[in-house]
């Protein structure tokens, strides 16, 4: 997306279900919390490895901020925030225990997911609440056009 430079994470490891992801300042911002970490569920391999910029997309202006608002042990850029313009998460705010423990399931059969240690200890933590509502509220505001304090 906008020339962002992507990748799947050497040994195909897989981020699953409930993860933990660090804010930076802008995400506490976004989120409107003071808390250092927020939960949402994740199903990838593949993450961003350098965001986009006026150097990778000629439909960004030097001047813009492009802000990584969170990160994870095995994702560097959980999602990245453009004001006025663009909100990414790489987590499923919408997935509920259910669609978490299928979706493993699925990659398990495929063969695509082949560490079955690691898929039955995510399903395993699949049930814990996660943060898809704050989330969600973050994105609304900035269709709103409710965050232009952010810089």
């Amino acid at each position: 997306m906008l020339g962002a430079k992507l990748d799947t994470i050497p040994g195909g490891k897989w981020e699953l279900s409930h993860t933990q992801i660090d804010l930076s300042d802008i995400g506490k911002q976004l989120f409107r919390t003071n808390n250092e970490k927020l939960r949402l569920h994740q199903m990838h391999q593949d993450h961003v490895v350098e965001p986009p910029s006026s150097k990778s997309s000629d439909l960004l202006r030097d001047d813009q901020k492009v802000h990584i608002w969170g990160s994870s042990e095995h994702t560097a850029v959980q999602g990245i925030y453009i004001k006025d313009r663009l909100f990414t998460s790489q987590g499923h705010l919408g997935f509920d225990e259910h669609m978490v423990k299928r979706q493993i399931e699925l990659r398990v059969e495929s063969g695509s997911l082949k560490d079955l240690d690691h898929a039955e200890a995510a399903k395993e933590t699949a049930d814990i609440e996660h943060d898809g509502e704050v989330v969600a509220g973050s994105i609304l505001r900035l269709f709103h056009g409710e965050d232009n304090d952010i810089p």
